[in-house]
C-alpha cells in the first residue's frame, strides 16, 4: 500500500477512536448524574435525623439533618466572589461546635452582597448560646485559583477558596469534612437561594450521540476512500 493511502487512513481510524471514546465518555457522565440525581432523592426522603457526631457526614451529602450545638462567632470566614441573582457578593461561614463533642462544622449562614462596598462588611454577628439548626449536608469543593491568594488572619477572615485544613489551622478548630448550609427554616441567616441540583443527563446523551454520528460519518467516510483505492 502507497504512503498516499496509509496516512489518512492511520488519521481516519484515531479519529473514529477518538470520537466514540468521546462519546462513551459522555455516556458515563449521564451515568454520574442519575446516580447523583437517585442520591439526593433517597436523601429526601423519611425524616429529618438529629445528628449528635460528626464523624460519617460526608456519606450524608444532599441530606437534610438537625444540629445541636453553638456558634463561634468569633472565628467567622467570609467567602468572597460569590454571584447570587446577578449580585456581586459574599458568603457567611461560621463553625458550629456540635453538642458534647470538640468538633466543629461550618455553616454556611447565605449570602451578603457588597453593594459597591468591599471595605465594609454587614454585620454578622449573632450569639453563642445553645441551639438547634436545620442544615443540609454539602461536600465543599475546592475553586481554582489562578494565584496563591493571601489569607488574614484576623477574624472574620477574607477567602477566595475554600480549604477546610487551612481553616480549622487558622481557627484551631477539628472541621468536619463537609459544609451544612443553613436552612431557610432556620435563624440567624442571610440570603439563602440554594440551588437545587438540575441534572443535565439528557445534555449528556445529546452529545454522546453527536460525537457518534460524527465517527459514523468519519469511518463511512473511510471506507469509502478504501474501496475507491481498491478499484484503482
Amino acid at each position: 500500500m502507497s504512503f498516499k493511502f496509509l496516512l489518512p487512513a492511520a488519521l481516519i481510524t484515531i479519529m473514529v477512536a477518538f470520537l466514540t471514546s468521546l462519546g462513551f465518555w459522555q455516556l458515563d457522565r449521564a451515568d454520574e448524574k442519575r446516580a447523583i440525581e437517585n442520591a439526593i432523592e433517597i436523601a429526601n426522603t423519611g425524616t429529618v435525623e438529629v445528628v449528635t457526631s460528626l464523624d460519617g457526614l460526608e456519606e450524608k451529602e444532599y441530606y437534610h439533618v438537625w444540629l445541636k450545638g453553638y456558634y463561634l462567632p468569633e472565628k467567622q470566614f467570609i467567602y468572597d466572589n460569590q454571584i447570587v441573582q446577578q449580585t456581586s457578593g459574599y458568603y457567611v461561614l461560621t463553625p458550629f461546635v456540635i453538642e458534647s463533642s470538640n468538633k466543629a462544622i461550618l455553616i454556611n449562614r447565605g449570602f451578603m452582597p457588597w453593594r459597591g462596598q468591599r471595605d465594609k462588611l454587614a454585620y454578622i454577628g449573632l450569639s453563642n448560646g445553645d441551639t438547634q439548626i436545620k442544615v443540609q449536608i454539602s461536600i465543599p469543593v475546592k475553586r481554582m485559583e489562578l494565584g496563591e491568594s493571601e489569607i488574614g488572619t484576623e477574624f472574620p477572615i477574607l477567602l477566595q477558596s475554600l480549604d477546610l485544613g487551612i481553616m480549622g489551622n487558622l481557627s484551631d478548630l477539628d472541621f468536619a469534612p463537609v459544609l451544612g448550609l443553613l436552612s431557610p427554616e432556620s435563624d440567624h441567616g442571610f440570603v439563602r437561594q440554594w440551588k437545587p441540583y438540575t441534572g443535565s443527563i439528557g445534555k449528556h446523551i445529546g452529545y454522546a450521540i453527536q460525537w457518534f454520528l460524527m465517527a459514523l460519518v468519519l469511518a463511512f467516510i473511510g471506507i469509502r476512500l478504501c474501496l475507491k483505492y481498491r478499484k484503482s
